[in-house]
């Protein structure tokens, strides 16, 4: 059978009433914007926008030339279609109010324009990650408290990576699917209905660099992941990780795993390196539609309340049954 594009894919949801037109045109909006972030990322070095950028964002990090071009092709993309009040960007400091000349939608637009930009210079996969949020009844102008709500009303969620083919995974609450972009043809295509993540695994990501500044929760865990079929786990564990979110989430999303980012005392200032909003909650709604489970090691990411645009969590997500002995170690750490 043809594979069906993500236009016809959306049209068919509308239709089944699970989205309205306005969302599937934000949709189909976001896509098209990654669709030029993926050809500025294909000329690499003859494009000119490898390297620094020289600036920093709110976090402290520096950005890259590319952190700061998707991020401009987003927010163009975005701010004059008239479905949104208004969007944040992990690159920017506060969210953007949707100029009065163009008319406001009702959604808001939140969006990682390139993570693992780190990566880039090497020509390592990288990608991009969004969530679309309600805004609320009667508010036309959002402001920051606006956007703080629980992941779990999200109403729609994905990430693209920019690898050997551009693949855009989406859920809007009904599945998780995968789109190819056919290049000749300009469109993502369905590749994978219903993804579905293994409930167990022998696979773990993790920056095994920060061990040292773990938690003893954490420590334990993971040795007992490395003491393999001698240990209590009783079989062998294979560690993998690109230190870019989007492609080691799609290796877990593909064939199982568990991806953890935890708490670490390192910068005991900070709970965790990923960001709530931008980051965490929307791989945790893609994940779980597939499936699999995501938490802070303490409780479920979607349950978190929010206090702030730029928050950080510890994130644990990956095949269901692995994500619950880890969050099990750290509740009975804290007598839970």
């Amino acid at each position: 059978m043809k594979p069906i594009s993500l236009t016809r894919y959306l049209i068919e949801e509308q239709r089944a009433g699970r989205i309205n037109a306005d969302l599937r045109l934000l949709i189909e909006v976001v896509a098209r914007a990654c669709k030029s972030i993926s050809h500025s990322i294909g000329k690499g070095a003859l494009g000119g926008v490898l390297g620094d950028a020289g600036t920093g964002n709110i976090q402290g990090e520096a950005q890259k030339k590319l952190d700061v071009l998707s991020n401009e092709i987003l927010l163009e993309a975005n701010e004059w279609g008239g479905h949104l009040a208004g969007c944040a960007s992990e690159e920017m400091d506060d969210p953007v109010k949707i100029p009065n000349v163009y008319p406001k939608g009702n959604f808001l637009l939140l969006y990682d324009p390139l993570d693992g930009s780190s990566n880039i210079d090497v020509n390592i996969s990288v990608g991009t990650i969004f969530s679309v949020l309600h805004c609320p009844d009667g508010v036309t102008d959002p402001e920051v408290e606006h956007y703080l709500q629980k992941g779990s009303t999200q109403v729609a969620a994905g990430y693209t990576v920019y690898g050997p083919s551009t693949l855009l995974v989406l859920t809007v609450g009904n599945g998780t699917h995968e789109f190819t972009l056919d290049r000749e043809m300009g469109s993502f295509l369905m590749t994978e209905r219903d993804m579905k993540i293994p409930e167990d695994t022998k696979e773990f990501a993790i920056n095994m660099s920060n061990q040292r500044h773990w938690e003893p929760p954490m420590k334990k865990y993971i040795q007992e992941l490395l003491d393999g079929k001698t240990g209590p786990r009783g079989k062998d564990f294979n560690m993998r990780w690109v230190a870019s979110m989007v492609a080691d989430v799609h290796r877990i999303l593909t064939r199982g795993g568990i991806f953890i980012y935890p708490k670490d005392l390192k910068d005991p200032s900070k709970p965790g390196k990923l960001r709530l909003m931008y980051e965490a909650n929307p791989m945790s709604l893609i994940v779980e539609q597939a499936g699999g489970a995501s938490t802070t090691g303490l409780q479920r990411i979607l349950d978190v309340q929010p206090t702030a645009l730029h928050q950080r969590v510890p994130v644990f997500l990956g095949s269901k049954n692995e994500v619950e002995v880890a969050t099990r170690y750290h509740l009975e750490a804290q007598g839970k």
